[in-house]
C-alpha cells in the first residue's frame, strides 16, 4: 500500500492533513457527548436529572405580621322579621283587583286581592277567605259585604316572599245585588246601574288595601 513518502522517506503533508481532521473529528464528538452528559435536550428548565420538577419549598409557617381583620356587626336601624315570622302590618300591601273598571248591563265584576311582601323577610299571614272581607260602596253607602252570606270560610297561611305578589285563585263574583245578613236565602235588590260609580275595598287579616279600587256599572 502506498503511504504518499517523499524521495527523502518523511510522509507527504496531504498525509499530516488528514491525521490533524481524524484528530480534530474525534476531539469534537468527545466533547458533544460531554454536553450531552450534562445537559438533557428538551429539559425545562428547574427540572433535576430525573426529569421531575423539584417540589416548591413549603410556606413558612411564621406568624403574619399582618393583623386579621375583626368581622363587622351591622346593627339594623329598624326591627326585621326573621324569614317564616308572621307578617307586620306595615310589611303586607293589600290591593283590590277587580277584571274590568267598566261593566256593561248584565255583566258582574269579579272580586279578588293582591298581597305583596315590602319588607326584607319571608313572612306568614293568614290568606284564606276566612280572613277576607269585601265591600262594595257607592259614596258612603255600602251596598254589598262578602261576609254577609258567605258560607265554607277557611283559613290559609301563606308564605309571602318579598317583592313577589300573590293574588287570589278564585275571584269572589258579585251579582249586582245589595246584601244584608237576613237576605240570604231569597230574592235581593238589583244596585243602581247606567254609569253608577262603585268603589271596592279589601281588608285581608286586619290588613286594608291602600287605595280602594273603583268601577263603574252601566
Amino acid at each position: 500500500m502506498s503511504t504518499n513518502r517523499t524521495p527523502n522517506g518523511r510522509l507527504s503533508p496531504a498525509v499530516y492533513r488528514r491525521r490533524r481532521l481524524v484528530v480534530l473529528l474525534g476531539l469534537v464528538a468527545v466533547i458533544a457527548a460531554v454536553v450531552l452528559i450534562f445537559v438533557r435536550p428538551g429539559a425545562s428548565q428547574g427540572s433535576d436529572a430525573s426529569g421531575k420538577t423539584p417540589a416548591t419549598a413549603p410556606a413558612s409557617d411564621a406568624p403574619s405580621t399582618e393583623a386579621a381583620e375583626a368581622p363587622t356587626t351591622v346593627i339594623p336601624t329598624e326591627p326585621v322579621a326573621a324569614d317564616g315570622d308572621a307578617c307586620t302590618a306595615s310589611q303586607v300591601q293589600v290591593e283590590a283587583v277587580t277584571d274590568k273598571t267598566q261593566y256593561g248591563e248584565g255583566e258582574q265584576p269579579n272580586l279578588s286581592v293582591t298581597l305583596t311582601n315590602t319588607g326584607k323577610n319571608a313572612c306568614v299571614m293568614n290568606a284564606g277567605t276566612k280572613a277576607q272581607v269585601f265591600v262594595v260602596k257607592s259614596g258612603e253607602e255600602t251596598y254589598w259585604t262578602s261576609t254577609d252570606c258567605q258560607v265554607d270560610a277557611i283559613d290559609a297561611e301563606v308564605l309571602l316572599t318579598p317583592g313577589t305578589p300573590v293574588s287570589s285563585s278564585v275571584p269572589i263574583i258579585w251579582d249586582r245585588t245589595r246584601s244584608a245578613p237576613d237576605t240570604c236565602g231569597g230574592a235581593r235588590e238589583t244596585v243602581p246601574s247606567g254609569g253608577a260609580s262603585y268603589h271596592l275595598f279589601v281588608t285581608v287579616d286586619g290588613r286594608e288595601q291602600v287605595e280602594s279600587k273603583q268601577f263603574m256599572l252601566y
